[in-house]
C-alpha cells in the first residue's frame, strides 16, 4: 500500500506541546550533581526506553508503545505525527601522543573542565503527515533507520594546542511507526486512533546476561508521540463527554499515556508520553531553564548547584554540554529569578485578582458563616474556635490542655507513628475540617522542641479514635 506521507505545509502545530515534550525527553538525562562520576548517573533514562526485541524478552522493559485515543476529524482532515526519542551515543576520551597518535584515557584534565567517558543523547525525530481517510483498514506504517556512525571532535587547550579528541560512536537503530483508525460503535462520527511505536532492531546480546548498558545504544530512549489534527479534535481520556465514556474506557494504552496538549487549551494536539500527565500540561513559568531532574524542585537544584566546589563544576562542565549549561545557569542566576522560584500559589489567584470574586460553589453551608469572607479563612466561621472547642472521647471532655495517650490507628500511613504508640501528649487545639471531620493537634510529652512547635503552630495530628483521655494536670 502506498502512503501519502509529506511535510506539513501549515505552521508548526506542536510548538507549545513540544515544551512539555522536551521535559519528558530529557527527564533523567543528567542528574544532580551533573557529574558522570555521580552514582545516580550510572542508571539514567528511566522513562520511555524501547529496547531491542531480543533483549526485552529477558528484562522488565518493552520494545513497543501503544497509544489509543478517540478523535473527531472533520472532512478532509490530516493527521500529523512526530515521534521523538534520544539515540544514546558512546563518547570516549583520547589524549594525543607526541607522535601524533591517540591513546584512550579515563580522564583528560583541562583548566576549565575535566573530560571523561559518557553516554550522550542525540535527539531524533520521525515525522509524517497522512490523510485521516487513509488510516482505516491497514493504516499507515513508516519504517525508519538510524545507521551506525562514528564522529571525532578535536580538543584544544587554552593556547589552541591539540591535546586530545572525543570519539562518539552510535549503533544502528531500526524501528517503525504504525497508525490505524476505525469507527467506534454507535451513531457517532468519532474514530478510535491506534498509534504503535516499535523498536525493530535486530541487535542481540553477545553473551547471556548482558546488562542494560550494552542494550542502550540500540534503544529508543524517552520515546513519545505528538499527534495533531488539521481539522477536528481529540477527546480527553480523563474527562470525555458522557456519550464517549464507554469507548474511552475500551481504549488500550501500553507504556504510554495520551493527554490533550493544544495551545490555548485547544484539543487539536495530543501528547502521548511514557509518564502520566494531566490534560494541557505546562512548564512552570517560574522555571529558569532545564535542570533535567524532575524529582527535585528548581530552587533546591539551583541552590545545590551553585554550592558545588570549583573542581566539581569543572567535572560537570566536562561531563556534557547540557550539564555545562546547568552550571552556567546556576552561577549567573539573578537574585530576583531565584526569589521567583521560592514557591508560587496559583489556586488563590482567582480570589485575589481585582474585582468581585465568583461565588464559591464548594463553600460549606454552616450557620454563622460570614458570606464576605472566603470559606477557607478561619474568620469566615465564628462558631468554631480551635483553642476553646472541646469534644467528648470515651465519655470525657477533651480540648486544649487535655492530656491524652496516643494509640495511632491502622489507617495511619506514617511509619514514624510506630514510635509514638503509647506516648503521652497534650492537646493544643481541636480542629474541624470542611467534611465534618475532627482532628486533635498535639505536642508529645518530653519533646524538647514542644515550645518551638507551639510558637510556629506545627503540631502532630490525630483523630479522636486514636487517643485515650488521661487525667488532666
Amino acid at each position: 500500500m502506498t502512503t501519502d506521507v509529506r511535510p506539513d505545509e501549515t505552521a508548526d502545530p506542536f510548538a507549545t506541546a513540544r515544551q512539555v515534550a522536551d521535559a519528558v525527553l530529557f527527564e533523567g538525562y543528567v542528574l544532580y550533581p551533573y557529574r558522570a562520576s555521580a552514582a545516580k548517573n550510572r542508571l539514567r533514562w528511566q522513562f520511555g526506553v524501547l529496547v531491542p526485541p531480543a533483549w526485552g524478552t529477558d528484562s522488565a522493559e518493552h520494545p513497543f508503545q501503544r497509544t489509543e485515543c478517540l478523535m473527531e476529524p472533520r472532512s478532509g482532515a490530516r493527521l500529523s505525527a512526530e515521534l521523538r526519542f534520544l539515540h544514546a551515543q558512546r563518547r570516549t576520551v583520547q589524549r594525543v601522543r607526541p607522535d601524533g597518535g591517540f591513546d584512550t584515557v579515563e580522564r583528560l584534565e583541562l583548566p576549565d573542565r575535566v573530560l571523561v567517558p559518557w553516554d550522550e543523547g542525540a535527539e531524533e525525530r520521525v515525522t509524517l503527515v497522512a490523510d485521516v481517510s487513509k488510516l482505516t483498514g491497514e493504516g499507515v506504517t513508516v519504517p525508519f533507520t538510524r545507521p551506525a556512525r562514528e564522529e571525532t571532535e578535536p580538543v584544544h587547550d587554552a593556547e589552541g594546542r591539540l591535546v586530545g579528541r572525543l570519539v562518539r560512536r552510535c549503533a544502528r537503530l531500526d524501528g517503525r511507526v504504525r497508525l490505524t483508525a476505525r469507527p467506534i460503535d454507535g451513531p457517532y462520527a468519532a474514530l478510535r486512533l491506534t498509534a504503535t511505536v516499535e523498536n525493530t532492531s535486530g541487535w542481540e546480546p553477545d553473551a547471556p546476561g548482558a546488562d542494560r548498558t550494552a542494550a542502550l545504544p540500540h534503544c529508543l530512549v524517552g520515546a513519545h508521540l505528538l499527534l495533531g489534527l488539521s481539522a477536528g479534535s481529540f477527546l480527553s481520556m480523563t474527562d470525555p463527554p458522557e456519550w464517549a465514556r464507554g469507548a474511552v474506557a475500551a481504549c488500550r494504552n501500553e507504556h504510554a499515556w495520551p493527554v490533550l496538549a493544544g495551545a490555548g487549551g485547544r484539543a487539536d494536539v495530543l501528547l502521548s508520553a511514557p509518564i502520566i500527565l494531566e490534560d494541557h500540561p505546562a512548564i512552570a513559568p517560574e522555571s529558569p531553564g532545564a535542570l533535567y531532574d524532575a524529582l527535585e524542585i528548581d530552587e533546591i537544584l539551583a541552590l545545590r548547584t551553585a554550592a558545588l566546589t570549583d573542581q566539581e563544576k569543572r567535572e560537570a562542565r566536562g561531563t556534557d554540554p547540557r550539564a555545562a549549561e546547568v552550571i552556567e545557569l546556576a552561577d549567573t542566576m539573578p537574585p530576583e529569578v531565584l526569589e521567583r522560584l521560592h514557591g508560587a500559589v496559583r489556586a488563590l489567584r482567582e480570589v485575589t485578582d481585582p474585582g468581585p470574586a465568583a461565588p464559591d460553589a464548594f463553600a460549606p453551608d454552616v450557620p454563622g458563616t460570614r458570606p464576605d469572607t472566603p470559606w477557607w479563612d478561619p474568620e469566615s466561621d465564628r462558631s468554631v474556635d480551635p483553642v476553646r472547642d472541646r469534644i467528648t472521647v470515651d465519655g470525657r471532655s477533651v480540648g486544649a490542655g487535655s492530656r491524652v495517650l496516643l494509640r495511632p490507628g491502622l489507617r495511619r500511613t506514617d511509619a514514624q507513628d510506630l514510635f509514638l504508640q503509647g506516648r503521652t501528649a497534650q492537646v493544643e487545639a481541636v480542629l474541624h475540617d470542611v467534611d465534618g471531620g475532627v482532628h486533635l493537634a498535639v505536642t508529645v510529652d518530653g519533646d524538647p522542641g514542644a515550645d518551638i512547635r507551639r510558637e510556629q503552630g506545627r503540631f502532630l495530628y490525630f483523630q479522636p479514635d486514636e487517643i485515650a483521655p488521661l487525667e488532666d494536670a
